[in-house]
């Protein structure tokens, strides 16, 4: 996989943007769930839509949740959604969004640090 992928415990690891295409690749490095946190259209009309990265991730056998967070606007409901997100997925769980921070912010948060 060309992504680098920065793991943050034995079951969660975050990534910057993922395309369709690097789907396959996730689910060869044994993550079971993906979790999408870059909104649509966030980088203009080049960033792979979400719907096209959950077909592709569906058919590599993951799970995949598309949970949008606007960058530098997180809520606490975010942060309650993505921590059930967590309990719900089959781990490991791999979340992507721009650079993988406002994923890292999300799990910190999530875990309550």
């Amino acid at each position: 996989m060309a992504v680098p992928l920065n793991p943050l415990s034995a079951d969660f690891a975050v990534a910057p943007q993922l395309r369709p295409d690097d789907m396959q690749a996730v689910a060869q490095a044994g993550y079971k769930s993906v979790i999408i946190n870059r909104p649509d259209f966030e980088g203009g009309a080049d960033q792979p839509t979400s719907a096209d990265v959950m077909a592709a991730a569906r058919a590599a056998g993951l799970q995949v949740e598309y949970q949008p967070v606007v960058s530098g606007a997180m809520t606490q409901q975010d942060v309650e959604r993505f921590s059930q997100l967590l309990e719900e997925l089959p781990a490991p769980v791999l979340a992507y969004c721009r650079t993988g921070t406002r994923c890292t912010t999300l799990y910190r948060a999530a875990k309550g640090g």
